[in-house]
C-alpha cells in the first residue's frame, strides 16, 4: 500500500506549497519548517487544516458518497468497496476519517481561530471559522450528534459529552455571524494570502462561502425545523447577504508525492488499480436517456457501460457487459469542491422557491445548470428547461436532480447522499434497474444490500470514539435518519 499518514500529507502540502524552504521533507516530526502545534500561526495552521478536511471529504469519504449517491458502483472484479456498496458499514470502518477530520483538521481551525482572535486577524478569523462550520456540518450529516461545546479543551476534555446536531447547526451559525461582524473587509497579501489554497485571500468570496453555507444549514432543516429554516432565509435576505457565485475548495493539486488529489490517491495511486468503481446504471441511465454530454467528462464516453448498483457477486457469464464498465474520470490533479457555484445557485433556487415566491426560482435554477455543465466542460444546449408552469413538487425536483447530477467530479459527492435523504429526490425505485419498469435515475436498493430494503441514513461511531470516550451515544442502525432527515 502506499497510503501514508493523511494529515501528515496535508502538513507536508500545506508547508511545501508555501515554499518555507524544504523541498524534500522526510520526518514531519523533526523538521525545523514545522513548529509544534501551539508554537504555530494561523498562517500555519489554517492551510493544514484545509487541506486535512478536503484529503478526507474528498477522498475516502468522496467515494463513500459516490457510492451512496449512486454515481459509481464496485466493480465485480473487485472488492475494495463492496461494504460500502452493500450498506455493511460498520464501526471499524472509516475510523480514520472521524479521526482527523476532528485531531486534525478541526483541532487545527479552533487553534487558530483562538489565536486569530487574541493577535486581532480578523480575516483568519472568519476564514478559520468557516472552515470549522464546514467540516462540522460534514461530521453532524453523517454522525448526526458529534462533541462540540466541550470539545478540544485538552486534558481537561478527554471525554467530551456528544452535542444534538441541531445545536450544533445553531452553535456553528453563531459562531460565523459573530465572525462576520469583525471589520475582516481588507483582501490579504503577500504569504498571508498564499496560504489561503481556498480564495487566495479574497475576504469578499470568504464572506459569501460563510452565507452560502449558512443558507446550506437552513435548507437542512426544512423538515425538523420548518419555521427556524424560513426564518433563517428570511434574515439572509434581511441583511441583503450575498452568495457564492464561484467555487469554494482546492484546485492546487498536482501530479506529485503527497500533492496529489486525494480520490485519485486513495482509489488509484494507493491501490494501484483504476478498475475499483464502475459507472452506476442509476446515473449512466439518466446520462444517457437525455443525451447529456457530461457522461463523457464523467466517464470518458457517450456510450456509457454500467454496473447494476450493488451488483458485484454478478457473474460475466450473467452480466458479460460488466467487464467493459466504464470507470470515473479521474486525474491526480482534479480539484476537490467544499461548495460549488453550481451548488451555490441551486441552493438560492430552492430557497426562493420555497421562501420567496418562487419569482427567481427559474433564473436562479438556470445559472445552477449552466454552472454544472461549465464545471464539466460542456455545452448544456436546450437541456433541462425549468418547469415553469409545473407544480411546487415538479420544481422542486427538477432543481434537487439537477443539483444531483452536478456532483461527481466535485469532491464532496456526499451532498448528493444528504440532500435525498432531506427531499427524496430522486425517487426511490419499486424495481431493480433490470427490470423494463425502471425509471433512469430513480435510485434501487443495493443488490447485495444488507439492511432488508431500507437504504443507509448515516454512519455508525467509529471504534476510535467509543473506545476512547464513555459519552459515545448508543449505536443505532445505519438505516436510522440524522436528525434533519425526512
Amino acid at each position: 500500500m502506499k497510503r501514508r499518514t493523511l494529515y501528515k500529507s496535508a502538513l507536508v502540502f500545506a508547508i511545501s506549497y508555501l515554499s518555507f524552504g524544504c523541498s524534500k521533507i522526510a520526518d514531519i516530526n523533526v523538521s525545523p519548517n514545522n513548529p509544534s502545534v501551539d508554537a504555530a500561526t494561523p498562517q500555519i495552521l489554517f492551510p493544514s487544516a484545509v487541506i486535512s478536511a478536503a484529503g478526507r471529504i474528498g477522498g475516502e469519504l468522496n467515494i463513500l458518497g459516490g457510492i451512496w449517491s449512486q454515481y459509481w458502483a464496485q466493480s465485480n472484479s473487485a472488492s475494495q468497496y463492496r461494504n460500502i456498496d452493500a450498506y455493511n458499514v460498520i464501526r471499524t470502518d472509516l475510523n480514520a476519517n472521524y479521526s482527523e477530520l476532528f485531531a486534525g483538521s478541526l483541532n487545527d481551525l479552533q487553534l487558530a481561530i483562538t489565536k486569530a482572535k487574541a493577535s486581532g486577524n480578523n480575516q483568519y478569523y472568519l476564514m478559520s471559522t468557516v472552515m470549522k462550520a464546514f467540516v462540522y456540518e460534514t461530521l453532524v450529516d453523517l454522525y448526526d450528534q458529534v462533541p462540540y461545546t466541550e470539545a478540544f479543551k485538552g486534558i481537561d476534555g478527554l471525554q467530551p459529552k456528544f452535542d444534538d446536531g441541531y445545536s450544533i447547526y445553531t452553535g456553528l451559525i453563531g459562531e460565523m455571524e459573530a465572525a462576520l461582524a469583525t471589520n475582516y473587509s481588507a483582501n490579504l497579501s503577500g504569504t498571508a494570502a498564499s496560504a489561503d489554497f481556498v480564495f487566495g485571500g479574497d475576504m469578499t468570496k470568504w464572506r459569501q462561502f460563510a452565507n452560502t453555507l449558512e443558507l446550506k444549514m437552513y435548507l437542512r432543516m426544512i423538515n425538523a425545523k420548518p419555521t427556524e429554516a424560513q426564518a433563517g432565509y428570511q434574515k439572509l435576505i434581511a441583511r441583503n447577504a450575498d452568495f457564492l457565485t464561484t467555487d469554494a475548495g482546492v484546485t492546487s493539486y498536482t501530479d506529485a508525492t503527497d500533492r496529489r488529489n486525494p480520490f485519485y490517491t486513495y482509489n488509484i495511486y494507493a491501490l494501484n488499480a483504476t478498475t475499483n468503481l464502475r459507472a452506476s446504471t442509476t446515473l449512466a441511465s439518466y446520462l444517457k436517456q437525455n443525451n447529456d454530454p457530461r457522461a463523457v467528462s464523467y466517464f470518458g464516453t457517450s456510450n456509457v457501460v454500467s454496473v447494476n448498483q450493488g451488483d458485484f457477486n454478478a457473474s460475466l457469464s450473467a452480466h458479460p457487459e460488466y467487464a467493459n464498465a466504464n470507470t470515473p474520470v479521474q486525474k491526480p490533479t482534479d480539484p476537490v469542491f467544499f461548495i460549488t457555484k453550481a451548488e451555490s445557485y441551486f441552493l438560492q433556487a430552492e430557497a426562493n422557491l420555497r421562501y420567496g415566491g418562487g419569482a427567481n426560482a427559474a433564473a436562479l435554477y438556470d445559472n445552477g445548470v449552466n454552472a454544472a455543465f461549465a464545471q464539466a466542460g460542456q455545452a448544456r444546449g436546450g437541456l433541462y428547461p425549468f418547469p415553469s408552469s409545473g407544480t411546487f413538487d415538479q420544481k422542486l425536483t427538477a432543481i434537487i436532480t439537477q443539483k444531483w447530477v452536478s456532483f461527481p467530479s466535485t469532491g464532496h459527492t456526499l451532498e448528493g447522499f444528504f440532500d435525498q435523504q432531506r427531499t427524496g429526490i430522486p425517487a426511490i425505485s419499486p424495481v431493480y434497474s433490470t427490470n423494463a419498469a425502471y425509471v433512469p435515475g430513480q435510485w434501487v436498493y443495493s443488490n447485495a444490500g444488507v439492511t432488508s430494503g431500507k437504504f443507509p441514513k448515516r454512519l455508525v461511531f467509529p471504534d476510535v470514539e467509543r473506545s476512547r470516550n464513555a459519552n459515545t451515544p448508543a449505536e443505532v442502525p445505519i438505516t436510522t435518519p440524522v436528525w434533519w432527515g425526512k
